[in-house]
């Protein structure tokens, strides 16, 4: 639930970014100050370090290592070097990197609605787990709307978008099983929180507020080649 941050475009971080000298060690610099310090993104920069090593094959075989890469490639490049046998991605199923202002806000209208639903279904107003919660939710709604470029972190997309940038960064979708549905259904339901429903979206799993779609959990696979 952390990906969306790195969704910022290149021309987006630039703009913030100091002038560095342009040769190798700049450039990777440059990156490295783009990041925040999420442990997400620590993992970009210590790809990134041993990228530059030209004993580094699995890197330099990426279906994106002939591309520029901005942060959410490296960081998709560092895991496809990696040859993950099955990789597990959990993000919030809402479109809020829009360019346009008025759309952020009608999605963050309908998706945190049925978050804060959610809350009032099944914690008591008075719970510190809510209160904690309810001051996250607050954040992430105001750097939704107040901020742009590189100051706004909170870029959730939708699953089918997550799909098509993992697919083209070298990963195959793991399609969860039948029996992986009924442990998921039979999990939710032992917390006897009426309300919250379980879908199948293409061997994804999509966690809804009624029907709101809020959480999308998904499961991929290294493939080495395009033809693979």
């Amino acid at each position: 639930m952390q990906l969306h941050s790195l969704l910022a475009s290149d021309s987006e971080l630039r703009k913030k970014s100091l002038p560095m000298p342009m040769n190798a060690a700049g450039v990777h610099l440059q990156r490295v100050n783009q990041m925040n310090q999420r442990s997400s993104q620590d993992l970009i920069e210590k790809d990134m370090v041993n990228s530059r090593s030209p004993s580094n094959e699995s890197a330099s075989s990426s279906p994106l290592s002939s591309i520029p890469l901005s942060n959410m490639d490296s960081f998709l490049n560092a895991l496809w070097g990696l040859s993950p046998k099955v990789m597990v991605v959990t993000e919030q199923d809402s479109d809020h990197n829009g360019t346009s202002l008025m759309e952020r806000i009608s999605e963050s209208l309908y998706f945190y609605a049925a978050l804060f639903d959610s809350l009032e279904s099944t914690l008591p107003r008075t719970s510190l787990e809510r209160l904690r919660m309810e001051k996250i939710l607050g954040e992430e709604i105001k750097n939704i709307i107040a901020c742009e470029g590189a100051e706004r972190k909170e870029r959730h997309e939708k699953l089918e978008k997550w799909a098509q940038r993992f697919d083209f960064s070298g990963f195959v979708n793991v399609h969860l099983s039948y029996y992986a549905m009924l442990q998921a259904n039979k999990l939710l339901q032992g917390y006897n929180c009426d309300g919250y429903k379980i879908k199948e979206e293409n061997g994804c799993v999509v966690i809804c507020w009624q029907d709101r779609p809020l959480l999308a959990v998904s499961a991929w696979r290294f493939r080495r080649g395009i033809h693979d």
